[in-house]
C-alpha cells in the first residue's frame, strides 16, 4: 500500500494524540543500514535522530543482529522468577560503570517505567510523596512520570500521586538569571532551590529528579558546576539525587559515560533505557543498595530483564567499548557543534547551539527577537527530509532542532548533514526576503 493509505489506516485505529512528524505526509521507515534508513517512499535518508535516540549505534549492526539471532534460537522469555545469565552479566557491566555507591540494578521495559521505579523507591525510602523536578523536564508518558514532566505540551493531566515542585533547570537562554556569568548563575539557582525547599515542601523530599541534558526540553545544558551547586543543598536535607539518563547515558555526550559524571555528582540512583538495547524495549534503575532494597513488599518483572533485550544490551555495551564510541561521539560531536555554531553566524534564525557530543540542540527564533520560530522549525524538518536528512525537534515551544545521530556516525556523514542544514536555512532566508517589484 502507498503512504497515504497507510496514513489513513493509522488515523483510523490509532489515538488522535499519537503525533507523527511531517504533518499530513508522515514517513514509514522500512529498513536501515548503519546511519541510513529507507522509507516506504523508496528513498534513503541519513538518520540523525536515531529512533528518538534509541538506535544508538546504528541500523543492522552485525554484532547486534547475531546476538539477537543466537538468543532467539535458545529462549525468548522466562521472567525474573528464574535466573537469567545475560541479565546478571548486563547488571554487572552497568554496576561497574555507574557513578553510584554499592550499586544494585533492576531492569524494566522503558524509560517511563524506569522513572516510575525510581519514584517508587525514593518515595518509599523517604516516606514522602514530595518530589523536586526541573522546569523543561520530560520523564515519560505514564501517570507518575507525567507529574514530574515540566513541559506543558507533554502534561496530559494535573492529577498525580506526587506533590511536585519545579526547580530551575540550568537552561540559561530563557532564564531570568541568564545575564549572569556561569558561577553567579549557578549560585542564584542554588539559592532559589534552597528557598523552594524551605517554602514549598515539608523538608522531607523523596528525591530531586534531573536530566543532565534535557531531552524533550530542547537539550538544555546547564553550565559546569550547576549540579554540584544543587547537590550542596540536597545533601543538607538528605534528599536523594536521581539522574535520568534515558537519553544521555552510555557515552553519547562524549564527555562522560553517564551524563551526570561530567558535573562531578554521584547520584543515589540513575535511570536508563532507550539506546542500551539499540531500539529494543529496555529500561532500568541502578541505585545504591540501601535505596534499592527499601521495598518491603514482593516485586518481580515479567518482561523486565527479558533474555532478548539483555542479549542486545550486552552486545551494545561491548560494541561501544570495543569501538571506543564515546571518543567518536566527542570527535564527531565537536565537528557538528562547531559547524552549527558557524551556521549561527550566517543564519540569524539560530539563537542558541547547545548540548554535548552527539546530543545537540539548535534553538530557532524569529529574526531579531526571542520569539520561538515554531513554523520555521517545522519547515526545516520537512525540508531536511526532502533533501535526505532526518532530524528531530523539541523545546518548550517546539522550536529546537534535535541533532542526535547514532554513535557510529562518521565525519563525512556529519559534514553532509551540516551541508543540508545550511542549504535549508539558506532556502528559508531566500523565501523571507522581500521580492523585487517589477
Amino acid at each position: 500500500m502507498n503512504d497515504v493509505s497507510l496514513h489513513q489506516r493509522h488515523r483510523a485505529v490509532m489515538p488522535d494524540w499519537l503525533a507523527t512528524y511531517y504533518e499530513d505526509n508522515p514517513l514509514e521507515l522500512v529498513s536501515g543500514s548503519g546511519r541510513h534508513v529507507t522509507g516506504g517512499d523508496g528513498r534513503t535518508y541519513l538518520d540523525f535522530f536515531g529512533g528518538l535516540l534509541a538506535t544508538m549505534i546504528g541500523h543492522d549492526i552485525p554484532e547486534i543482529t547475531e546476538a539477537l539471532r543466537r538468543q532467539a534460537g535458545q529462549l525468548l522469555h522466562s521472567s525474573t522468577l528464574y535466573l537469567i545469565r545475560s541479565q546478571v552479566e548486563l547488571a554487572e557491566k552497568i554496576a561497574a560503570r555507574a557513578p553510584v555507591d554499592n550499586p544494585r540494578v533492576f531492569f524494566v521495559n522503558s524509560g517511563s517505567e524506569a522513572v516510575e521505579t525510581a519514584l517508587l523507591l525514593t518515595t518509599t525510602a523517604r516516606q514522602s510523596n514530595q518530589v523536586i523536578a526541573l522546569r523543561g523536564s520530560y520523564h515519560g508518558r505514564s501517570f507518575g512520570t507525567v507529574a514530574t514532566t515540566g513541559i506543558r505540551g507533554w502534561s496530559a493531566t494535573s492529577l498525580s500521586p506526587l506533590q511536585v515542585t519545579y526547580a530551575h533547570s540550568g537552561y540559561k537562554y530563557r532564564s531570568p538569571f541568564g545575564h549572569l556569568d556561569d558561577h553567579a548563575f549557578n549560585t542564584a539557582c542554588r539559592d532559589e532551590l534552597q528557598t523552594m525547599i524551605e517554602t514549598s515542601t515539608s523538608g522531607n523530599v523523596a528525591c530531586y529528579l534531573a536530566e543532565p541534558i534535557q531531552g524533550a526540553g530542547g537539550f538544555a545544558t546547564p553550565p559546569d558546576g550547576f549540579f554540584l551547586a544543587m547537590k550542596e543543598v540536597l545533601d543538607a536535607y538528605n534528599i536523594p539525587f536521581v539522574s535520568d539518563e534515558v537519553q544521555s547515558g552510555w557515552g553519547r555526550t562524549g564527555r562522560s559515560y553517564f551524563g551526570i559524571e561530567h558535573y562531578g555528582v554521584r547520584p543515589q540512583a540513575i535511570t536508563f533505557a532507550k539506546g542500551l538495547a539499540n531500539g529494543l524495549s529496555i529500561g532500568g534503575v541502578v541505585a545504591e543498595n540501601e535505596l534499592m532494597n527499601c521495598l518491603t513488599a514482593n516485586s518481580i518483572s515479567t518482561a523486565g530483564g527479558n533474555p532478548i533485550a539483555m542479549a542486545a544490551g550486552n552486545a551494545v555495551l561491548d560494541f561501544i567499548e570495543s569501538h571506543d564510541l564515546q571518543a567518536n561521539a566527542a570527535d564527531v560531536g565537536h565537528l557538528l557543534s562547531t559547524g552549527l555554531q558557524e551556521l549561527a553566524t550566517r543564519h540569524p534564525l539560530i539563537a542558541d547551539v547547545r548540548g554535548a557530543g552527539l546530543m545537540l540542540g539548535v534553538e530557532l527564533v524569529e529574526n531579531g527577537t526571542k520569539k520561538p520560530a515554531v513554523a520555521a522549525t517545522n519547515t526545516i524538518l520537512m525540508q531536511c527530509r526532502e533533501r535526505g536528512l532526518l532530524i528531530g525537534k523539541g523545546g518548550l515551544s517546539g522550536n529546537v532542532l534535535r541533532v542526535t545521530p547514532p554513535m557510529t556516525v562518521t565525519i563525512e556523514e556529519a559534514k553532509q548533514a551540516l551541508g543540508i542544514l545550511d542549504d535549508v536555512l539558506s532556502y528559508l532566508a531566500s523565501r523571507a526576503e522581500p521580492q523585487p517589484i517589477h
